[in-house]
């Protein structure tokens, strides 16, 4: 495939959904000479879904893919073994090896949905670490100071504080910065949270004598709660491998202040366009409902086809704004004749502990057969075709 240089759309991939370049000038060179270059993103499976954060930074490695060059897609499921420390207060648990295997099994399929996974170089990185010796980590580790490993923002904050920070938490850096060396990456994208470890992959190559890459990062996306970054941890994602009309619903209820992040980072929508609804909701022509609609259904409609699209956005109306019941409610069988409301819950499969049935019913968010329950202790007699509702869009069935 030929390397597109034309100005404007070298701008474009600069510009839009970019929170910073590293080297930009350099990289912006680059762009212009037709010379093709080797992309990389890496992601740890530390869970079963991507989600729409992965997506936005998987939406700028397709950009390069579209002007002819190369995308490397790693999937870090030897680096997950480690845990990546970014941003964290405390050192993350430790996942085994069976666990990983299983989160990433659909991750190219999820992936797919975004990038051209044919045309991209499809790497893991246990290729490369786990056939070597003792003396390769040994020679890695050399050449770096602890001096320098500890200067990073988020370990300085927990040392600070009294808190430890694990040798082998150390080790990520280096071995997420040898990622670069052993696929020779020209550019590497994350997300502004992977700064400290992609510009680190710098200095990896530097010691190995090889080019810096280039590092673009892109802003990080909101998650539902309109507060945090998107992320598995926190749990207030939207995963890829969701239904359409999950996917739609949860898209309704993020911030309003959040939706223009999603149009610029998620949508092909101009940026002039998404401007002018920002103003048209600011002034009260629009209201941020239907600008939200719009934007759900150009999400779910580019991961899922227009069709899927237009029936979550049906499914979503005759739900949310007419109060209908879902038409593809979650069914369990319970034996019991009566139970008290968690047991009742917990046996749906709608709640993990009766402790949160308790809360949900005390804060009024549990309703049996639409009537809301407030009492927890109360008795409910089971029956067939029985509807649990949990906050505002979770129905479970007894059958």
């Amino acid at each position: 495939m030929e390397i597109n240089t034309n100005s404007e759309k070298i701008a474009g991939i600069m510009s839009r959904g970019v929170f910073e370049a590293v080297d930009r000038r350099e990289l912006e060179k680059k762009l212009a000479s037709g010379k093709k270059l080797r992309v990389k993103l890496g992601i740890d499976p530390t869970a079963p879904d991507l989600h729409l954060g992965h997506a936005a930074v998987l939406r700028k490695l397709r950009q390069f893919q579209d002007m002819g060059h190369q995308a490397v897609l790693i999937v870090g499921d030897f680096t997950t073994l480690i845990g990546d420390p970014s941003g964290r207060s405390a050192s993350r648990p430790q996942i085994d090896g069976a666990q990983i295997r299983d989160n990433m099994k659909n991750y190219i399929n999820q992936a797919a949905k975004v990038i051209d996974v044919e045309s991209a170089e499809i790497r893991y990185n246990s290729e490369w670490f786990s056939p070597k010796p003792m003396l390769f980590l040994m020679d890695l580790a050399k050449r770096f100071t602890v001096a320098r490993l500890i200067e990073r923002e988020d370990f300085q904050k927990r040392l600070s504080a009294g808190m430890d920070v694990s040798m082998l938490e150390m080790l990520y850096p280096l071995l997420q910065g040898y990622d670069s060396v052993a696929v020779a990456a020209d550019v590497e994208l994350g997300g502004y949270d992977q700064r400290l470890n992609i510009l680190f992959g710098r200095k990896v190559q530097r010691s190995f004598d090889l080019p810096e890459q280039d590092a673009v990062f892109c802003p990080l996306l909101p998650g539902i709660d309109g507060g945090k970054k998107m992320s598995k941890s926190a749990g207030n994602y939207i995963g890829l491998g969701e239904k359409p009309a999950e996917m739609f619903g949860k898209i309704m209820k993020i911030a309003d202040a959040s939706m223009w992040n999603y149009f610029e980072m998620l949508t092909g929508i101009g940026l002039p366009e998404i401007q002018k609804l920002k103003s048209d909701v600011e002034s009260g022509k629009q209201h941020p409902r239907d600008v939200k609609m719009m934007l759900a259904h150009k999400i779910v409609s580019g991961f899922n086809g227009e069709g899927a699209a237009d029936s979550a956005q049906k499914e979503f109306i005759r739900v949310a704004q007419e109060g209908d019941l879902p038409s593809d409610i979650f069914a369990a069988e319970v034996k019991e004749k009566s139970l008290n409301i968690p047991d009742l819950l917990i046996a749906l499969g709608a709640v993990k502990s009766k402790g949160e049935a308790r809360r949900l019913c005390e804060q009024g968010g549990i309703k049996i057969d639409g009537v809301a329950k407030n009492d927890w202790q109360e008795m409910i007699g089971v029956k067939s075709g029985m509807v649990a509702q949990v906050g505002k869009s979770k129905f479970f069935k007894v059958r």
